[in-house]
């Protein structure tokens, strides 16, 4: 029984398929196409076809042999002994260690990363977000402060150096008028 509906669902499905491919022409022509038995006469031609030719016979028996070439890591199984895989794991096993180590905090600390603080992160996202945005309103603000704080002390600068300058003048103007009179200066 179950065979049955199985090879009849099978049937609905090739129809279903034949219907798809051939569309109206499939239904109303004198003769009914199936695309089972298009596939099957298909492949009996191509069989035919690669019998004939001794190179494809010769291929046909070593495809076997051309898929485990064609498998990326047969370089790998003939480059690399076994004994040399060993060493690598070897030479890596400090890090391996270090990996276990980290691996083994990350299994302990797992009621930590299931806990209600970091379920609610996504509720917080929002909040954290106009939190940054004013934050980097308040760094383009410090930012603006800190060059106009730079400009005054280079306004100061330039006034103590002129300052100085005009200074150092006037002594040189008041030593050279002092020694013209003879006072010398009280050191």
């Amino acid at each position: 029984m179950e065979k049955k509906m199985a090879s009849d669902n099978l049937e609905m499905r090739l129809q279903a398929l034949d219907s798809r491919i051939y569309g109206e022409r499939g239904n109303k022509g004198c003769k009914q196409l199936k695309c089972a038995e298009s596939l099957a006469r298909i492949q009996a031609g191509l069989t035919n076809t690669a019998n004939k030719r001794e190179r494809v016979k010769i291929l046909h028996k070593k495809i076997e042999d051309l898929m485990k070439y064609l498998d990326p890591q047969f370089t790998d199984r003939m480059a690399v002994p076994d004994t040399m895989k060993l060493e690598f794991i070897l030479a890596e096993e400090d890090f391996l260690l270090s990996q276990a180590t980290l691996l083994e905090q990350v299994d302990t600390l797992q009621p930590l990363l299931d806990s209600s603080y970091i379920r609610d992160v996504p509720e917080h996202a929002t909040k954290l977000q106009r939190l940054s945005q004013i934050h980097i309103k308040q760094q383009d603000q410090v930012d603006a402060q800190c060059q106009d704080v730079k400009k005054l002390f280079e306004d100061y600068n330039k006034m103590m150096f002129l300052l100085s300058k005009q200074f150092t003048q006037w002594d040189e103007t008041l030593r050279k008028l002092e020694e013209a009179k003879g006072i010398r200066p009280v050191e």
